[in-house]
């Protein structure tokens, strides 16, 4: 079940989301920056990214309408990706200083079909993997999402140093063929439950479904809380890590390099944890440890700018960061009806940013009248909510 095919293709499939996630973000704000572009015209551009937020409108689409090759799923996943790669092709060809409104619209189509492809991928493992495996198939999509924006982010930053950016972008479009063998070489899930029949049958169907359950109020709760102390308590770490008096080299050495690897190590770990636990009980373990390292940040508040602490607290909060990541997607891809899978996903990872953005904008004002100690024990504690509400769903760590 760890190393079956259908595992490696969670793993590719990660891979390819992620690697244009960075590409119309820090790589582009880095070409921007070059060319001498105003720094208003850089930090509008962030708005290109809005279809990563509203792909639930057209995820419908994808759910109600077959194309005639490859299959439901793998048919719209080949037209996204193809789609990627001449994207991706044509924002290195653009002229930011002469054209920034080209360059504008070339990186909407960047995350637009990178949003598509999204949609397509979290569709097709839900009804790949089976209820057991999802747990280690979610970490290892997380994993090779990791990778690809790794290679998109630091890989194309430094690439740029040698070669001019118009070429780094044709070098990232061509990383996106591994994942277009994948889509042609890989099975199509079978289709157990169906698709709608109709427009209105695949944008009303996948809402009145989900809350005619028991407890569907009390699950995007939990959605919204499980990891709201983890994401305030990182939208101010690297100011922290800086007035505690660590260096930027000891930050980017320690905090990024190291602490990728423990992401990644934990991710992995949790996979395996949930083969045998379960997805409800993996929540509970990992939530529970997610709160404790995020109570640590205080402990390092109090030590002071040592190396060997400032490892061990990353260490300990990114294996259980990745950890609760693995569990928290695995848990949302198991509760979407196969009928709609691609619509109440896309609602729900919609659901899921909230926090990241309402929650993270507090926390200057936070950190700054409480002091980093009081902080961090503040975010440690607002993480509690989200333990308590799977209570409501889950009261016995059940092995779902």
């Amino acid at each position: 079940m760890m190393f079956s095919s259908r595992m490696l293709v969670a793993m590719m499939m990660g891979f390819s989301c992620g690697l244009p996630l960075l590409l119309t973000i820090s790589v582009l704000q880095a070409w921007m920056k070059e060319e001498g572009i105003d720094l208003t015209v850089i930090g509008l551009m962030a708005l290109v990214g809005l279809p990563y937020t509203l792909k639930f409108v057209w995820a419908p689409l994808l759910d109600r309408f077959t194309l005639p090759f490859l299959g439901r799923r793998r048919g719209w996943l080949l037209v996204a990706q193809v789609a990627l790669v001449f994207a991706i092709s044509g924002l290195g060809l653009t002229d930011p200083v002469h054209n920034p409104w080209m360059v504008a619209v070339a990186a909407f189509f960047v995350t637009f079909f990178s949003a598509s492809q999204d949609i397509v991928v979290d569709a097709y493992r839900r009804e790949d993997l089976t209820d057991e495996e999802l747990g280690f198939g979610s970490s290892l999509y997380v994993n090779g999402y990791r990778v690809g924006m790794l290679l998109a982010s630091g890989g194309g930053l430094i690439l740029a140093d040698y070669i001019p950016f118009s070429m780094v972008y044709l070098v990232m479009a061509a990383c996106m063929l591994p994942g277009i063998i994948t889509t042609v070489t890989a099975r199509e899930p079978l289709q157990t439950e169906g698709s709608p029949k109709t427009i209105a049958d695949a944008v009303v169907s996948p809402l009145v479904e989900y809350f005619s359950r028991k407890g569907a109020l009390w699950i995007l709760a939990f959605i919204l809380f499980y990891k709201i102390g983890d994401t305030m308590a990182s939208a101010m770490t690297t100011p922290f890590y800086l007035d505690i008096g660590f260096t930027k080299s000891e930050i980017g050495t320690v905090v990024k390099l190291f602490g990728f690897w423990a992401t990644v190590a934990g991710s992995l770990l949790g996979g395996v944890i949930l083969l045998r636990t379960g997805i409800y009980t993996g929540l509970w373990l990992f939530g529970v440890l997610q709160a404790f390292s995020t109570a640590c940040f205080a402990i390092l508040a109090c030590i002071g700018p040592h190396i060997s602490a400032l490892a061990g607290v990353i260490a300990f909060e990114n294996l259980s960061s990745g950890m609760g990541t693995a569990a928290y997607i695995a848990y949302m891809a198991s509760i979407t009806n196969k009928k709609f899978t691609a619509t109440q996903y896309a609602l729900l990872t919609s659901l899921m940013g909230i926090p990241r953005v309402l929650a993270s904008a507090p926390t200057g004002f936070f950190a700054k009248h409480l002091g980093w100690e009081s902080f961090f024990i503040f975010c440690t504690i607002i993480a509690i909510p989200g333990m308590l509400l799977l209570i409501k769903f889950a009261p016995e760590g059940g092995k779902k």
